[in-house]
């Protein structure tokens, strides 16, 4: 019998020799993970030391990396990011909770769904920007004001991708919940939130997206401080090498964050 047939009739080998192919599988989409950032950042090297892009405008990786150790030295960069998170953890979580509440509520109960969805579908298309001379008004330009304008902007994907999976949630399910007797807080939390979470965090994952995005535009409007302020300022002073390290420094909390909530999404829905 060749190897092959072995192989063939040996179902633990199989079983085996898939496992090794879904590990290489994975590895390689890893890889090609690192793989595509490394690239992107040759490839501006090359072009800004060759001249294809101006330097003025586009300085190397190597001169921002540079910079960005000056201002990590000096300590400058850490006092701008240390602001900026804090703002971003309390406008993200002043955003999510009541938007999971919110968003549950409504695809529990119907009268609620009725009543809050006017209102959701009429504030949503305003950007929570556009209303920032307002909250700086009300709020002045410290932190409250920035964790407002960010909670706002969280709000509305959390609120509306909750109710959207409680609405979607397969009908078997509240079927058997009301033939045993469920208590509302058991429905609760036994059938609304579990069913919910896939789609539930999907909108918590746009949030914090959004979030990143109007910190930025936040602090470079009103703020003495933050991420946002450094860029803006250092645009003014054409200071472009400061300018791309808060560019970086951006991007690179964003792919931080998204990587936390994907890994906690494989923690609370392990079968996805």
């Amino acid at each position: 019998m060749t190897q092959s047939g072995k192989l063939a009739q040996d179902p633990v080998r199989v079983e085996r020799a898939e496992w090794k192919r879904q590990q290489t599988k994975a590895r390689l989409q890893q890889l090609l993970t690192i793989v595509s950032p490394v690239f992107l950042l040759v490839l501006w090297e090359v072009m800004s030391r060759t001249g294809v892009m101006d330097i003025r405008f586009f300085p190397p990786p190597t001169a921002i990396l540079h910079t960005f150790w000056e201002l990590l030295v000096s300590g400058a960069i850490a006092e701008h990011v240390g602001v900026s998170l804090y703002r971003i953890a309390l406008g993200f979580l002043a955003g999510v909770i009541p938007g999971i509440i919110i968003g549950l509520m409504m695809g529990l109960f119907t009268p609620i769904r009725h009543f809050v969805s006017p209102l959701v579908m009429a504030l949503m298309p305003i950007p929570t920007l556009a209303l920032l001379p307002i909250i700086i008004i009300l709020f002045g330009i410290g932190d409250l004001s920035k964790v407002i304008t960010i909670a706002g902007s969280v709000f509305f994907p959390v609120v509306i991708n909750t109710a959207a999976g409680v609405l979607n949630i397969d009908k078997i399910y509240l079927d058997v919940a009301n033939n045993y007797g469920a208590s509302k807080s058991q429905f609760f939390f036994k059938i609304a939130l579990p069913g919910a979470l896939p789609v539930m965090l999907e909108g918590i994952q746009m949030g914090q997206a959004i979030a990143l995005l109007t910190i930025v535009a936040a602090e470079m409007m009103g703020a003495t401080s933050g991420i946002g302020y450094l860029i803006w300022t250092s645009y003014k002073a054409f200071l472009l090498q400061n300018m791309f390290v808060g560019l970086i420094m951006i991007s690179f909390f964003g792919y931080l964050f998204s990587l936390l909530l994907r890994g906690l999404q494989k923690k609370l829905l392990p079968w996805r």
